[in-house]
């Protein structure tokens, strides 16, 4: 991109909307800027891609951001979508707590992988950037006795993998590798990054 162009991203009068009603992706990227919108995309998400889970993350982010940058496409229009992944089996959000139960139960004692899919999109200027992080989680050995201790301080249903790193992590992590914040639901190292790079600035 040239610098001209980034200049001209300079629009103070565009906002940031996250296209996702999360609550752990709120504060997230509240920590990067003060101030953006919350609009929650209703876009039907795929639930399978023939390339693996990366590639599903990234397409159902782009497809959440898509949704919302239509109607505001004067505006920076965020989306996301985190998946757990181990092996060949993809994890995302339990039906209920016995399909969560059976989720932890499958981890422990693995090393598995969390990816995120990002979208950001503004269609006014037709700018689109789209991409992925992967952190790497490994679980303790769990007993069933532990993951019922573990739910009671964790609701599981709207957790990919049926767990947040961020609570009661000492009962179940045992380490990772890679973006904390990408665990949580949004890499905000490399958001930092696109932001700089699009010269996203709030008024």
């Amino acid at each position: 991109m040239e610098i001209g162009k980034r200049k001209a991203n300079q629009n103070p009068h565009r906002r940031v909307i996250l296209a996702s009603s999360s609550p752990r992706r709120k504060e997230l990227l509240n920590e990067l800027i003060p101030s953006f919108e919350v609009i929650s995309s209703d876009a039907d998400e795929i639930e399978f891609h023939e390339k693996g889970p990366v590639f599903l993350v990234e397409d159902n982010a782009k497809i959440k951001a898509s949704s919302v940058a239509r109607q505001f496409p004067q505006h920076w229009v965020l989306g996301a979508d985190t998946l757990v992944f181990c092996a060949e089996r993809v994890l995302g959000k339990p039906q209920n707590l016995e399909e969560a139960f059976e989720m932890l139960l499958f981890l422990s004692g693995k090393t598995h992988q969390v990816a995120t899919g990002v979208s950001l999109q503004c269609l006014d200027i037709e700018k689109e950037y789209t991409f992925s992080e992967i952190s790497d989680v490994t679980f303790k050995q769990l007993s069933e006795d532990i993951i019922k201790e573990y739910y009671l301080d964790v609701d599981p249903l709207d957790k990919a993998g049926g767990y947040a790193i961020q609570a009661r992590a000492d009962l179940i992590v045992e380490k990772f590798a890679g973006s904390y914040s990408n665990v949580v639901g949004l890499p905000i190292e490399s958001l930092r990054e696109k932001f700089d790079y699009f010269s996203i600035i709030q008024p």
